[in-house]
């Protein structure tokens, strides 16, 4: 079963891809939330029954598609910067073009020259209150009428330009390595979860525990030592019959002395494994090589 996100989806995508063109955008999106979880929530208590809860591992494809869409929001955002606004070329004329290092003069050095009788036919503005106007002055980057380029992108367009591109590589990256700081120090699953599944899938080890539900932080390789409880250990053997229950490996039978004439049913039970750990005792030094016996 997966949960539709597709509100919360477009909402994040409207938020993050044009926040630089209205930066109150995640305000508003924070007081829609905060209202419709309470709405919600007053809906989900008096009015329906309640859900079944589903187990689910993650939110699935919207995980990518959320992921897809971050990335894509840092460059939006970046040329957004660097184009719509006046960052950029204010910053290229104080460090390139000014003579004092400050903003003096830089409406001047955005407007470009153009001489009115370049106009076409027809386009000329009709209502000119002062006919002796011979150029006028517009907002770009462009060679003055009486340069051998004319009207052509001039070298301050190509260094505003040459500059809003390395913004947009600089704030890509800048924002990339950023988020990889912040998955690196706060990562998805917590260091103490990690440490519990790996000693949970570890083979062949015992943890003591302390307290109920405790793991210790340096648990001890206790292979030889893991020892089941008394009450799971199987039965010694004694001078008696051989008592029956879930460690006897033959159905009850007839004994010595029955009806049947049978003699004694042997009795097995299942081997204990510290049966195969056990020591070897140590020969004595005297005895042949030859005469040595494997205990069992």
């Amino acid at each position: 079963m997966t949960v539709s996100l597709f509100s919360p989806v477009i909402q994040f995508g409207f938020v993050s891809l044009f926040v630089a063109s209205f930066p109150l955008a995640p305000l508003f999106a924070l007081l829609n939330n905060v209202i419709e979880i309470r709405l919600d929530a007053k809906k989900f208590v008096t009015e329906l029954r309640r859900p079944v809860a589903v187990r689910a591992k993650d939110i699935g494809i919207w995980y990518n598609i959320l992921s897809g869409m971050g990335k894509f929001s840092v460059i939006i955002n970046a040329f957004v910067i660097s184009f719509t606004s006046d960052f950029i070329p204010r910053l290229v004329y104080q460090y390139m073009f000014s003579e004092t290092g400050t903003m003096h003069g830089f409406i001047d050095h955005t407007l470009s020259y153009f001489n009115v009788s370049n106009f076409k036919h027809g386009t000329a503005p009709l209502n000119i209150e002062q006919a002796d106007i011979t150029v006028c002055r517009y907002k770009d980057y462009r060679e003055p009428p009486w340069s051998p380029d004319a009207y052509t992108f001039s070298k301050q367009y190509w260094c505003v330009l040459a500059a809003r591109l390395a913004f947009v590589i600089l704030f890509q990256n800048l924002v990339m390595f950023l988020s990889l700081v912040v998955a690196w120090g706060i990562p998805d699953v917590p260091k103490t979860i990690v440490e519990q599944f790996k000693r949970e899938e570890a083979p062949g080890r015992c943890f003591p525990t302390g307290r109920k539900g405790e793991i210790p932080a340096h648990p001890e390789p206790l292979l030889q030592g893991c020892h089941p409880p008394a009450e799971h250990q199987p039965p010694q053997p004694g001078p008696g019959p051989a008592p029956l229950g879930r460690y006897s490996t033959l159905p009850p039978g007839p004994t010595q002395g029955s009806g049947d004439g049978g003699g004694p049913r042997a009795r097995c039970r299942a081997a204990s494994f510290s049966q195969f750990t056990r020591s070897i005792p140590p020969s004595p030094k005297n005895e042949n090589e030859n005469s040595r016996h494997t205990a069992v």
